[in-house]
This record gives structure tokens, C-alpha cells and sequence, in this order.
């Protein structure tokens, strides 16, 4: 499984961690983006096709291919891009049978291009982190609702503006109604009284980019990748 990496946002100097995304090679390995932990971010002021990519090898077959460079949305607002290790020469074959076997099968994320696209990437990742009859119960009361599984209740706010802190309680407050675990998946991040009241309630916080990949902000969604349904 990917260890997270201290990310130092330049510009509100605050510390989150981000897990390295991962995926699958051609040869069926499961390929984790090498992010330095101790390279400085880079502010991304805009985005163009060919910065959008990293040359990446895989270590399993030794393939170099292209993949989408990794980035991480801080709650202020910044969006960075994130150092990778460089390729180098070509390494020795591994020797057979000797690629760990992880313990899950590599993550298929789903490009986020519309608000449905972004519960389908929660959905699709929930299902991956383990959790059973992963389901959409509609919201019909306004509950705030958008994902149930066993044992889970969770909410994808996929606006343009971070994540509010009544939000987040809310959220909380039905898994407390349900004996669930509670989980927030937001594109834009959350506000400083958000982030703050979810780790006071160990509520995992998520942040998804445009590639479909949700990132753990926080302690508790650490936890929980970890871990999986309790």
C-alpha cells in the first residue's frame, strides 16, 4: 500500500499528508507514483497537456510510460504539483516471484469531468478501500446523504468551493444516527473550521482531483485506507 508524505503548502505553510496514487501498469502490477517526500511543491498557476505528465518506470517489468503527474488541492485554495522521483537507466530484471503482493489490487480511477462522475470515483474507491453493497439511497429529505455502504454513510461535494463546516458536522451527525462510519470526499477541499471540526469528530476527510483519485487529508482518512471497514 502507498505511505503518505508530509505535503507543505507554499503559500498558507500548512502541513497535509497525501498518499501517492497508484496504477496499473500494462504488465498488471500495481505502480505507485515515487512523490519525494522532501522536494518543494510547485505552485500550479496553470495547466497545460505536456506538463500534465511524468515519466514514470514501473519496478515489476522495468517499463517506462507516461502518467498523470500527481497534485494536491490545499483548503486555501493553492493547488501544487508535486515532485517525482526521476527515471533513471534501466534496472536488473526481478527475479521471479518476488513482487510483493499488495494487499488490494491497484486502484481504477475514473476522470472527474461532471458532479456524477464525482460520486462515481467515491463510489468506485469506497468499493476498492473494501466496504460491502456500496449503494446511492438518493436524498430524498435533503439528508446530505450521498453513499451508503455496510457500516458507512458518506457525502461528495463536488462545487467549486471548499467544503463548509455544517457540512461536515452534518455528515457526522448521520453516522452517528447510524452507527456508521463517516466519510467526505470534496473536490475543492474545506474550509479551516471544517478541517479543524473533522479531526476533533476523527471524521476521514478526502480530496479527489480530476483524475478520479481521492487523496486522505487527514489523520482519521489515513486511518481508514489503512484499515478498511472495521
Amino acid at each position: 500500500m502507498a505511505k503518505s508524505v508530509p505535503v507543505h503548502c507554499p503559500t498558507c505553510r500548512r502541513e497535509h499528508s497525501f498518499t501517492p496514487p497508484t496504477f496499473p501498469c500494462a504488465c498488471g502490477a500495481p505502480l505507485t507514483l515515487p512523490v519525494l517526500p522532501d522536494a518543494t511543491p510547485e505552485l500550479l498557476a496553470h495547466r497545460t497537456w505536456r506538463d500534465s505528465w511524468v515519466a514514470v518506470r514501473c519496478p515489476a517489468c522495468d517499463r517506462q510510460d507516461q502518467w498523470p503527474r500527481p497534485e494536491f488541492g490545499c483548503a486555501c485554495g493553492t493547488v501544487v504539483r508535486l515532485p517525482v522521483q526521476p527515471v533513471r537507466g534501466p534496472s536488473a530484471p526481478a527475479a521471479a516471484g518476488r513482487a510483493p503482493v499488495p494487499l488490494r489490487p491497484a486502484f481504477r480511477p475514473v476522470a472527474i469531468r461532471t458532479a456524477d462522475d464525482a460520486t462515481v470515483a467515491a463510489e468506485r474507491y469506497l468499493t476498492w478501500l473494501g466496504f460491502d453493497g456500496v449503494t446511492r439511497p438518493g436524498d430524498p429529505d435533503g439528508t446530505g446523504v450521498d453513499l451508503r455502504a455496510v457500516g458507512l454513510v458518506a457525502r461528495v461535494d463536488p462545487t467549486t468551493l471548499p467544503t463548509s463546516l455544517r457540512a461536515v458536522e452534518c455528515l457526522w451527525l448521520h453516522g452517528m444516527a447510524d452507527s456508521a462510519t463517516g466519510a467526505f470526499f470534496s473536490l475543492a477541499g474545506y474550509g479551516g473550521e471544517a478541517r479543524s471540526r473533522a479531526d476533533q469528530l476523527h471524521l476521514p476527510l478526502f480530496v479527489m482531483d480530476l483524475t478520479g483519485t481521492p487523496q486522505p487529508l487527514n489523520g482519521p482518512a489515513d486511518e481508514l485506507v489503512e484499515r478498511g471497514p472495521a
